[in-house]
This record gives structure tokens, sequence and C-alpha cells, in this order.
């Protein structure tokens, strides 16, 4: 578990730092396309940074699934959820203090939810006011199953896997596209406590229970909506992908079939011959 805390700070403080320079400024010192760049850069280094102790598990939605396909033992579930709110928690307070001076600055000295100088949606995801929950429900069950369906592929050799080395940048400009095509209505969380951890700790922080009572209780839709899509994106994954694709062919076996002497006609008839004389 020790060893995920610090992927899961380095992935969720270069998420929340894009966040700031973005909004605090007003825009000024950061846009839209450069925040989702910087959060997608600390998808690839989080991943770098873990892949050889956890696989790079960054993201409840995908233990779950990768449990269910039996990729992951289930007696990991726990510990690394833990560890990525943990992470996620912890990399809230750095740069809630690394950036304090101009949240201050920004909100007039208090922490809202509401309005304008709101400043909570720097830290977890909240969503627009013309959306409905059905439809934020939806919004992120889509894009986790995105998620999933793109990167359960990635190591699959009966298809068209990628490099070994090359698979935290791949998931990077995955996530990428997802969080500039998905994000407009909710923010595109698509990951559990990539919300919950910084959630949490708004509400520690200052900005009180109304982080989880705002907008009707909406908080629980970043966190169940993802495990649903992440299960459902697995599942189209096996149905029409996995489950389609030929058998890999044993290479023993198929090297043993070529070093196997052919029987040519002379040598059946003197088979033949030694099967009489018996």
């Amino acid at each position: 578990m020790h060893g995920r805390v610090p992927g899961d700070i380095c992935f969720d403080d270069v998420w929340l730092l894009r966040r700031r320079s973005g909004e605090n400024s007003r825009e000024t010192k950061g846009q839209f396309l450069s925040a989702n760049m910087c959060f997608s850069v600390g998808v690839m280094a989080a991943m770098y940074l873990t892949k050889g102790i956890s696989g790079a598990h960054l993201n409840p939605a995908i233990t779950l699934s990768f449990c269910l396909l039996k990729k992951v033992s289930w007696n990991r579930l726990l510990p690394y959820c833990l560890a990525q709110l943990l992470g996620a928690y912890v990399a809230s307070g750095v740069v809630f203090l690394l950036y304090y001076d101009a949240i201050m600055d920004f909100s007039g000295g208090v922490l809202t939810v509401y309005g304008q100088n709101e400043t909570a949606s720097i830290f977890a995801t909240y969503p627009s006011e013309y959306l409905t929950l059905s439809r934020s429900f939806f919004d992120q069950v889509v894009g986790t199953a995105m998620l999933l369906l793109c990167i359960l592929g990635l190591g699959e050799k009966r298809n068209t896997p990628a490099p070994d080395k090359l698979i935290p940048p791949i998931v990077a400009v995955i996530v990428l596209g997802i969080s500039m095509s998905m994000s407009a209505n909710c923010g595109a969380a698509i990951n559990p406590v990539r919300d919950l951890g910084p959630r949490l700790f708004t509400l520690t922080a200052g900005w009180g229970t109304e982080v989880f009572t705002c907008y009707n209780y909406w908080f629980w839709v970043p966190l169940v909506a993802p495990l649903v899509g992440g299960i459902l994106g697995s599942l189209i994954y096996l149905v029409f992908i996995e489950w389609q694709l030929e058998p890999l062919e044993d290479p023993q076996t198929h090297s043993n079939m070529r070093s196997r002497p052919s029987l040519t006609w002379d040598s059946k008839e003197k088979e033949a011959q030694k099967e009489a004389s018996f």
C-alpha cells in the first residue's frame, strides 16, 4: 500500500494544479487545453512512478474491473483503494498550501461552493446548473466505460498490443481525449477517489459540509457512476473484442510440429513392412 501513495499524490497534484492555474487566474495563466494536458502528464508520471510496484492502479474503477476480470487479486482491492484515497487527500492538502494565497485572493477569504468566486470546484467535481441527476450519472458512466474500453486492449497480444514502455503516454492521451470531450457537464471525474479525496479535504479545510450537501447531495454520483461505467466498459470489451479474437498458438506445440520428421512414401512402405514382419 505504501508504494501506491506517492503515485496518487503525483497524479492528483498535477490534476489539481492544472485547475488552480486556470481558475484562480480567471484563465489568464492557463486555459482549457493546457489544463487538460497537464492532467494527462500527471497520469503518465504517476504510471511510470508506480507501474513496477502495483501496476499503476490510480483508479478504483479500474482496480474493481481488473478484479472482476481476474487480472488482479481481490485481496488487493481494499488496500489499493485506500492508498488511492489517501494519495488524493494528501495531494489536495499540498496544492492547497501551495496556492493558499491565490485561493484566498480569488475568493476574498470566503471558501464557498456556490457563486462567481467559488473555489470548491477546483478540488472536486460539481455538475453544471443545467444538468439533471440522471444525465450526470450517465455522463460519468460513459466516460469511465470509454476509459476501460480503451486501456483493456493495450496489453492484448492477440490484437495490436502497445509496447510496454509506451503504455503510460498512451493512457495519458486516452485520458486527455476523454477529459477534453466529456468534461463540460460535470468535470469528467471518471475516478471515484479523485473526486472523494479532494472533497474530503475541502470538508476539513474550511468549505464545510456544503461540499457534500450541495446540488441535492450530488457527491455520490462521481463516487458510484465510475464504478458502474468501469464494469460496463469491461463487459463491452469482453463481448465485442476479447471473445472475438482467435486464440494464440502454443509456440512449443508449433515448434514440435515443425521439427517432427515428415513421412515420405518410402518411409511409409518400410513401416508397413516392419509391421508385417511382426
